[in-house]
């Protein structure tokens, strides 16, 4: 009896250690350990994945439903409209709300206009704001700092801060009392684009303090070897700056270019507070479909005449939309190089 359980016992020992022996080279094995931090890392990849792929999907749904409901909407039909079972695809989808909101916006005389309006702006914007970047970035002069601290405050402080100022300069508009020796009083200048034209001349038009920023941004990174060599065959600052630092800043350009026009395209504050006329800004005239609409129309539910509204917003977003697509490539390249972020 006292042999059986000593042999059962050493037996007992064997076997434990065998399995320690055994665990310790399986741990110590060199192929188990590459799998495990594959499969480690394998992991990891699939958990920041799927978050990834969880947050795209959030922020997606929340910027793309909106426009999305909108576009889906706009389709509707009366019967649509009261039918609780149809949702964003339409059973009975028409075009008539196209049609009346194209009819009432005057559509592609508005646009035409307020195309124009915007890229004069957007190319007097783009011109002035890289000459002034391209200033802060290269040349050294008296209250630098100062200056380019006035241009960070541009970007900062919300142009509602100045629209009384900005109201009464271009209402009785007087250049250093030039205008009231030649005309015995100041003019008026409200109700026409002019204000805006001067303002974005000037440099300060709208956004154009984050357009120097970005500017100034994208001249920094450029190497100055590239001037050197051209001062050293002989070019001047203005040909050099044209022919060669400006080429070399197209994606740059072509970011401003696309933010400029946007915003332009898009703005309705500098519009409504220098009274310029509907049928030179698009964003401002759609503003007024429905009221157009429910009067020339006899449509007195608001669900409807929300339809027609939405149309027209689908019709004053194609023609930027189509710009963004068509020069996605390069202003995803400008932003990235200019380091604009957020």
């Amino acid at each position: 009896m006292a042999k059986t359980t000593k042999a059962v016992s050493k037996e007992k020992k064997f076997s434990v250690r065998k399995l320690k022996e055994q665990y310790t080279a399986f741990k110590t094995d060199t192929q188990f350990a590459n799998d495990r931090k594959r499969w480690s890392s394998n992991f990891k990849g699939f958990i920041i994945g799927l978050l990834k792929f969880l947050l795209i999907v959030g922020v997606s749904y929340v910027i793309l439903g909106p426009v999305l409901g909108i576009i889906s909407s706009s389709f509707f039909s009366n019967t649509d409209n009261y039918n609780p079972m149809v949702y964003m695809i339409p059973q009975d989808p028409t075009l008539e709300r196209y049609s009346k909101a194209a009819q009432y916006l005057d559509y592609w005389k508005t646009v035409s206009n307020s195309l124009i309006y915007s890229v004069t702006l957007m190319l007097i914007q783009v011109f002035i704001c890289s000459m002034v970047g391209y200033g802060f970035a290269r040349y050294k002069f008296p209250l630098k700092n100062l200056l380019f601290a006035c241009v960070v405050i541009m970007i900062v402080i919300p142009t509602h801060t100045i629209m009384l100022p900005l109201y009464m300069t271009f209402a009785n508009f007087d250049v250093l009392g030039i205008i009231s020796l030649i005309k015995g009083a100041p003019i008026n200048i409200l109700s026409t684009p002019i204000p805006v034209y001067i303002m974005t001349a000037l440099g300060c038009g709208l956004r154009s303090g984050l357009y120097i920023y970005i500017f100034n941004q994208f001249f920094r990174g450029l190497p100055k070897e590239i001037e050197e060599a051209a001062f050293v065959d002989g070019a001047g600052t203005w040909y050099t700056y044209f022919r060669i630092m400006l080429v070399n800043a197209m994606p740059s350009v072509i970011t401003v270019a696309i933010f400029s026009m946007v915003w332009q395209y898009n703005d309705t504050f500098y519009g409504k507070l220098f009274l310029i006329s509907d049928d030179l800004i698009i964003s401002k005239k759609v503003a007024s479909l429905t009221a157009n609409i429910s009067n020339a129309e006899k449509i007195y539910d608001p669900s409807i005449q929300q339809l027609y509204l939405d149309a027209g917003i689908v019709l004053v977003m194609i023609p930027i939309v189509i710009i963004y697509v068509a020069l996605q490539k390069y202003f995803i390249e400008g932003v990235e190089r200019s380091g604009i972020v957020g």
